[in-house]
């Protein structure tokens, strides 16, 4: 089980000949059995792709808080489709049960306020994810818990809360958040080769403390389609104001890990890189999907998620894949 802690994160094939020749030779990624593929796009073709420890195109990882990324997508379409009045909709339109609650406080939670993991809801312990995932009903428990603070007012990472977004997509849409995610997403990518587990409340998990799961090419392609504004072969996906407010929010808070001094806004961390604005998913272990919008650039990477080098992996990726992918990118 994960045991995410405050010092998570202390800091932070044409073009084979010129692209693969520094990651190739990059010490943390030869004989590593905890790194499993690696892709880096950019300008529409792929700079560098490798499998490695026996893993292929075809295998499916376990993205973990990639989840959330997705499901931030999905919400987006789901306004667009107007089934979701907008992002600033109170959760209690969803959770009718939350009217009686004599925390008022719980009436005023946004779904905004939950992407931002800022909604003050009940978070769980990250250090005992496992007592959590035992819950018979951990979206019920979530709600019936006191708020720990006033909506919107501080950052404290929170998959208990986050996990109500598939609640409130299915309620809104009629449909389980994975079957909505085939039809409006997943399909028109021509992503078919997928998978997505439950949590125990019958609901798919929203969070990724259980996840979807991708393959990493597919993985590049939800980046590429973030890229294009929402665009994939001439059709608009997902709606362009949308992707714009993920990848150029008005409102962000601090995050206390990541790459150095990031950012955090629906489900999206942000921070600048020689003077360069990045934008990017985290999933446990060094999940990490890398949106740079001003070098037309994605990177894709999965690992590991067993929890013995779980955040040595992703400081690695922050401190010695990354910095070197940067170097490689057309300027």
């Amino acid at each position: 089980m994960k045991k995410l802690i405050c010092i998570f994160f202390v800091c932070a094939v044409s073009a084979a000949a010129f692209a693969q020749q520094p990651l190739d030779t990059l010490s943390y990624l030869q004989n590593n059995p905890n790194v499993y593929a690696l892709i880096v796009k950019q300008n529409n073709s792929v700079l560098y792709s490798r499998y490695f420890n026996g893993y292929t195109r075809d295998s499916l990882f376990n993205d973990q808080s990639l989840t959330k990324n997705v499901m931030a997508i999905l919400t987006g379409i789901a306004i667009d489709k107007g089934f979701i009045s907008s992002v600033n909709q109170k959760i209690v339109d969803y959770f009718p049960e939350l009217k009686n609650d004599t925390d008022s406080r719980k009436q005023n939670v946004t779904i905004a306020d939950i992407m931002n993991q800022a909604s003050g809801l009940y978070h769980e312990n990250l250090e005992r994810l496992d007592l959590f995932l035992k819950l018979p009903n951990p979206s019920a428990y979530t709600l019936q818990q006191p708020t720990t603070a006033d909506p919107g007012a501080e950052w404290h990472y929170n998959n208990a809360a986050t996990h109500l977004l598939s609640l409130i997509l299915s309620k809104a849409t009629n449909m389980d958040t994975y079957s909505f995610a085939k039809k409006m997403l997943f399909e028109p990518l021509g992503i078919t080769h997928t998978g997505w587990m439950k949590m125990p409340d019958g609901y798919y998990d929203g969070s990724g403390l259980l996840s979807m799961r991708l393959n990493t090419e597919d993985l590049l392609k939800i980046g590429q389609l973030l890229l294009n504004k929402g665009m994939h072969k001439g059709k608009q996906i997902v709606p362009e104001n949308w992707v714009q407010q993920l990848l150029a929010p008005g409102k962000t808070y601090k995050s206390y890990w990541g790459f150095p001094q990031s950012d955090y806004a629906l489900t999206f961390y942000h921070f600048t890189y020689n003077h360069t604005n990045v934008i990017y998913g985290m999933g446990w272990g060094g999940q990490f999907i890398v949106i740079i919008p001003s070098l037309y650039a994605i990177i894709a990477i999965n690992e590991n998620i067993a929890d013995a080098n779980a955040i040595n992996q992703s400081i690695a990726f922050q401190q010695q894949i990354f910095p070197v992918i940067f170097s490689m990118l057309k300027k």
